[in-house]
């Protein structure tokens, strides 16, 4: 494997591109390939086979691309098909889970929230990793129904999102958690209004630092990290829309490039 092959991304629409940005933060010099399946948004209503073919897709066109490591950067889609993409591909493969630990190691008040999909929450990795810490700690679960949708539809500001985020914040507001686990790639872009909406002693959670670690760590353990230093090329594909991806990245819109492409 060349360390100058790009580290390949793929999320079910563009949330995943939160998870990107800490990746570009972390390893600035190294080549990315991001897919946003947005044609098949939102993989939470899914079902797990559904969600397992989908990944497969997603992985097998980003090893066709040359990618060198594969960052699932969706939590609905670590947590019901990684398990199979790791038994099936011979490339390291990382996935992206709800920070549920240290979020239930940190709470003082014992109380911690967690908003993600349904296929997130009803899945058995979720499950598994949850139920390590639900005998000490309260978990107030809120499936986020419809918040992928506006964001895939550009709508991060609307008031239908600031209806939602008001209902699915309310029970855990009055559960008194101290910690909100974000469990969707997606969610990182609604942090901004969910700090205006809660509680300032509540924290909020996302899994993007850490999944970067661990891919500089991957890569650092394989010597597959890029040592050159001129700028990366940094390709962004998605099979809907540009538009929406492309705003959420228009900080790097000198950087990047943002097409349509059929997978």
């Amino acid at each position: 494997m060349n360390p100058d092959s790009p580290i390949g991304i793929f999320d079910s629409g563009v949330g995943g591109s939160s998870i990107w940005r800490e990746i570009h933060r972390l390893l600035p010099f190294e080549n990315t390939i991001y897919l946003a399946d947005s044609k098949n948004a939102p993989y939470g209503h899914k079902s797990k086979d559904e969600i397992t073919a989908l990944s497969i897709k997603n992985t097998e066109t980003l090893i066709e691309m040359g990618s060198k490591l594969i960052v699932v950067a969706c939590n609905t889609a670590t947590t019901n098909a990684i398990s199979v993409l790791r038994d099936t591909y011979n490339i390291p493969i990382i996935g992206i889970e709800p920070a549920v630990k240290p979020a239930a190691l940190q709470s003082s008040t014992k109380k911690i929230g967690i908003l993600a999909t349904k296929g997130t929450l009803s899945s058995i990795l979720f499950h598994k990793t949850s139920s390590a810490f639900s005998k000490e700690i309260t978990m107030v679960e809120i499936v986020g129904e419809g918040l992928v949708q506006l964001i895939e539809a550009g709508k991060i500001e609307s008031d239908e999102m600031t209806s939602l985020l008001l209902e699915y914040t309310a029970p855990m507001i009055k559960e008194n958690i101290d910690y909100l686990v974000l469990g969707c790639s997606h969610y990182p872009y609604l942090i901004p209004q969910l700090q205006q909406l809660l509680p300032s002693n509540i924290k909020i959670l996302d899994s993007g630092e850490p999944v970067a670690r661990h891919t500089q760590n991957t890569l650092s353990s394989l010597r597959l990290l890029r040592k050159d230093t001129n700028a990366p090329t940094l390709r962004f594909y998605t099979n809907a829309e540009t538009e929406t991806l492309a705003a959420l990245l228009q900080d790097f819109s000198e950087e990047i490039s943002v097409e349509k492409k059929i997978f």
